[in-house]
C-alpha cells in the first residue's frame, strides 16, 4: 500500500528537503510524485540535461524510505521551445498561436514537439532507470487539452479519415453528407468542425454546433487518438529503458473529452485526480462513480495520484476540508479499489497560478491539522496493508459507460438538458443508496458475469452491441435501459428503424413518437405493480407502446393513457426494463433499482442508512466490508456480528456507530 504526496523540491531551498522528507516519514508516507512540470529544470538549454538536483532530492527521500514516481514533464514546454519552434504551440480558430505562459500549450501533431517530448522522455528514462527508489512513471499530466486547428492538424485529420473510410464515396455515405449539399469531392475540402461563437473549443467538446454531427463525432475520436498516440510514444521509450517500472497517467474521473478506455490500454494501471471538496458538504456520489469508472478502464485496481489536501483554487479558493473529511475521502477511494493514494500537494506553493491550491502543509510549511489527519490515515493504511493485498471489487451489477454516446449526446442532445452523466447518476445514486457495488464497463464488454446491467442514455447503439445486449438477456441477464437508447448508429446517423430498433423484442415495446417537455410542463406518472407511488415526468417522454412488456408506471394525462412510462419484459431466460421518462423524484429510481435487483437475485450485504456508503473488497479467502459515513451526524449501521473491525480491533455486535465522517473496515 503506497501513500504519500505530490512534491515539488524545485520550489523550495535544498536545506528544506531533509525537513520535508523527515516529516513525510514520520507521517507514514512511503511515496511521492516528482518532476511533473520540471522540464526546464532538467533541460534548461536544448539538448543540455541537468539531473543533479533531482538526483539529490531522490537521495534525500531514499534515506527516509520514500519511493518516487517520476513524470514525463511534457505538459509544460520550456520557454525556449516556444521561442525556437513556434509551430509547437497550438493554434486557435482565429489563426493565432496560443501565447506561451500557462500549461498544455502544445500542438499534438507538431513533429518538433513530438520529437522534443520523446527526447526528454528518453533522457529521463536513461538517467533514472537504475535509481533505487524510482518505482514508476506518470505520463504527461491530465491529458485533454489543448485543441489545435492548425494546417498540420487539419491535414492529419484528413489523413485519419482517409485511413478510416478508404474512399470519399464511403466517407460521404457514412457521414450522410448529402444533407445540405455537404458532399466532399476531395479530401482537402474537409475542415475541422469549429462550433460558431465558441472561442477555440470545438464541436463535440461540450458545445453544440451546426456542423455535420457525424463529422463532429469523428473529430472527437480523432482528437482522442492524438492524445493516445502522444502517450504511446512515451510509454514505448519507458518500457524499453525502464522495464521494471510501472507506467500510469493521472486521469480526471468522468472527464470525457477523450476515450479513456483507449488511453488506459498502454498503462500498467490507471491513476486519477480526486477533488470532491468544492461546495457545501454532501454525499460523495460523484467521487464514487468516478472511482468505478477508473477501475473499469482496465478492470483492475487504480491509484489516486492527486487527492484533496486542502482548499483548492487558482484565482480564488474553495472551502477547507472539515475535520475528518480528508480521511473520509481517502477511505471512500480505498473502498472502491485504490491501491495507492497521493495527496496534492505536500506544501502550498508561494508563487505562481496555484498559490491558492492548498496542500497538507500551508504556506508556512508547518505540520498542522491536515498533516496530522493524513498521517493518521497513512498509518492506518499501512496497518491494513496485509488484509488489503490481493483484494478488489467483485460486483454483480454493471453499468455501461460509453464515451461515444457521451460525445453524441453533447453534439446533438436531442432534447434540452439531456446530459449523459446526469442520466447515469440517476441509476448509480440509487444503487449507492441500496448499498450495491457497480462495475463501469465498455459497451463491448462480456456481460455474462453480471446479473444486472444498466445502460443509461445509450444513444450510439451499433448492431453488434444491440446483439450482445439481446444475447445477454436471452441467456438470463437483467437489463435496464432508458430514454434515447439506440437512436444512432456508430457514425452518428439515426437508425432507419422504429425505436427501440434491434432491442424491440428484448424490451417488448415500440416507440413511434416522443417529445421533449419545456420547464413549465410536467406529467404525472403512477406506479403499478412493483413500483408504488405517484411521480413526475420532466424534460422528456417516450410514447411507449407495450407489446409483450408489463407496465410498471403509467401516465395520468388523457393523451398518454395508452402509453407506458416504464416497463418490464420477460425475454428468453432474462428480463429487460425500459424507462421512457425522466422522473423528478429519486424515490422512483430507488424503487426501480430495488425491483431490478430483486429480479436479478442481487441482495445487498446490508441496508445502509442515508449517507452511509457500503463497499466490499475481496480476494482469495478475504472479504473486507467498508462503511463510510458521508454525513456530519453519527450514524448507526446494522452489521454482521462477531466480526473484527480492523481499525479498532474490536469485535462487532449487530450494529456499529459511525461518528461524523467516520469509517469502519470489518473483516468478514
Amino acid at each position: 500500500m503506497y501513500v504519500g504526496a505530490d512534491y515539488y523540491p524545485e520550489h523550495w531551498p535544498r536545506d528544506r528537503w531533509r525537513v520535508d522528507a523527515k516529516l513525510m516519514q514520520e507521517a507514514g508516507f512511503n511515496v511521492v510524485r516528482l518532476a511533473e512540470f520540471a522540464w526546464v529544470n532538467m533541460e534548461p538549454i536544448e539538448g543540455s540535461f541537468e539531473f543533479d538536483w533531482l538526483d539529490e532530492a531522490l537521495a534525500v527521500l531514499r534515506k527516509h524510505d520514500i519511493s518516487a514516481i517520476l513524470c514525463t514533464p511534457t505538459a509544460v514546454m520550456p520557454a525556449w521551445v516556444a521561442r525556437k519552434y513556434p509551430g509547437t504551440l497550438a493554434m486557435t480558430p482565429n489563426g493565432q498561436r496560443i501565447v506561451w505562459g500557462v500549461r498544455k500549450n502544445n500542438c499534438f501533431t507538431s513533429g518538433a514537439y513530438r520529437l522534443l517530448s520523446e527526447r526528454i522522455t528518453r533522457a529521463m528514462a536513461s538517467h533514472f532507470a537504475d535509481t533505487p527508489n524510482v518505482i514508476g512513471w506518470q505520463t504527461d499530466n491530465e491529458f485533454g487539452g489543448p485543441v489545435c486547428v492548425c494546417d498540420t492538424c487539419r491535414a492529419d485529420f484528413q489523413d485519419w479519415l482517409r485511413d478510416k473510410y478508404g474512399t470519399l464515396d464511403e466517407l460521404n455515405r457514412r457521414l450522410g453528407t448529402h444533407f445540405w449539399g455537404h458532399k466532399y469531392t476531395t479530401w482537402g475540402e474537409i475542415q475541422i468542425p469549429v462550433a460558431p461563437g465558441n472561442g477555440w473549443r470545438l464541436a463535440g467538446r461540450g458545445r453544440l454546433s451546426t456542423h455535420n454531427p457525424s463529422l463532429c463525432l469523428d473529430w472527437q475520436r480523432y482528437y482522442s487518438h492524438l492524445n493516445v498516440r502522444f502517450q504511446r510514444d512515451q510509454v514505448r521509450i519507458l518500457r524499453e529503458l525502464c522495464p521494471n517500472h510501472f507506467c500510469t497517467h493521472n486521469f480526471m474521473g468522468i472527464f470525457s473529452d477523450l476515450n479513456y478506455y483507449h488511453l488506459a490500454e498502454d498503462l500498467d494501471h490507471v491513476s486519477w485526480d480526486n477533488y470532491p471538496v468544492w461546495h457545501k458538504p454532501s454525499i460523495s456520489y460523484g467521487s464514487a462513480a468516478a472511482a468505478d469508472v477508473m477501475r473499469g478502464l482496465k478492470r483492475k485496481n487504480f491509484w489516486i495520484i492527486e487527492q484533496t489536501a486542502g482548499p483548492g483554487g487558482w484565482s480564488s479558493f474553495g472551502r477547507n476540508p472539515r475535520p475528518g473529511e480528508i480521511r473520509k475521502i481517502a477511505y471512500q477511494q480505498l473502498a472502491h479499489g485504490a491501491d495507492g493514494q497521493v495527496w496534492f500537494r505536500w506544501r502550498t506553493c508561494t508563487a505562481g497560478r496555484e498559490q491558492y491550491w492548498h496542500g497538507l502543509l500551508g504556506h508556512d510549511g508547518k505540520p498542522l491539522r491536515r498533516y496530522r489527519e493524513a498521517a493518521q490515515t497513512a498509518k492506518e493504511y499501512r496497518k491494513l496493508a496485509s488484509d488489503l493485498a490481493g483484494t478488489t471489487i467483485k460486483a454483480d451489477v454493471a453499468m455501461i459507460y460509453d464515451y461515444e454516446s457521451i460525445w453524441a449526446v453533447r453534439i446533438q442532445p436531442g432534447f434540452p438538458d439531456n446530459d449523459y452523466h446526469e442520466a447515469m447518476r440517476r441509476y448509480y445514486d440509487a444503487l449507492f443508496r441500496a448499498g450495491v457495488s457497480v462495475d463501469m464497463v465498455k459497451p463491448t464488454e462480456d456481460l455474462s458475469q453480471y446479473r444486472l446491467v444498466v445502460a443509461p442514455d445509450l444513444n450510439i447503439l451499433p448492431d453488434e452491441v444491440a446483439k450482445r445486449l439481446s444475447d445477454y438477456v436471452s441467456s438470463g441477464g437483467v437489463l435496464l435501459t432508458d430514454c434515447r437508447t439506440g437512436v444512432k448508429d456508430e457514425t452518428n446517423l439515426c437508425h432507419d428503424r422504429t425505436l427501440p430498433g434491434l432491442l424491440t423484442d428484448v424490451l417488448g415495446i415500440v416507440i413511434e413518437e416522443y417529445e421533449s417537455l419545456d420547464d413549465e410542463t410536467e406529467h404525472r406518472i403512477v406506479g403499478k405493480q412493483d413500483i408504488e407511488g405517484d411521480y413526475t415526468a420532466v424534460k422528456y417522454v417516450d410514447w411507449t407502446t407495450p407489446q409483450t412488456a408489463e407496465v410498471l408506471a403509467a401516465f395520468d394525462q388523457w393523451h398518454l393513457q395508452t402509453f407506458a412510462a416504464a416497463t418490464r419484459n420477460r425475454f428468453g431466460k432474462g428480463t429487460a426494463y425500459y424507462v421512457g421518462v425522466i422522473a423528478k423524484e429519486p424515490a422512483f429510481y430507488d424503487q426501480l433499482i430495488a425491483d431490478g435487483l430483486n429480479t436479478a437475485g442481487v441482495s445487498p450485504i446490508l441496508a445502509p442508512p442515508e449517507g452511509v456508503e457500503v463497499s466490499v473488497r475481496q480476494g482469495a479467502n478475504k472479504k473486507l466490508l467498508f462503511l463510510v459515513n458521508h454525513t456530519e451526524q453519527q450514524q448507526t449501521v446494522p452489521v454482521p456480528s462477531g466480526k473484527r473491525e480492523l481499525l479498532t480491533g474490536e469485535t462487532t455486535t449487530d450494529s456499529i456507530a459511525l461518528d461524523t465522517y467516520g469509517v469502519a473496515v470489518i473483516k468478514l
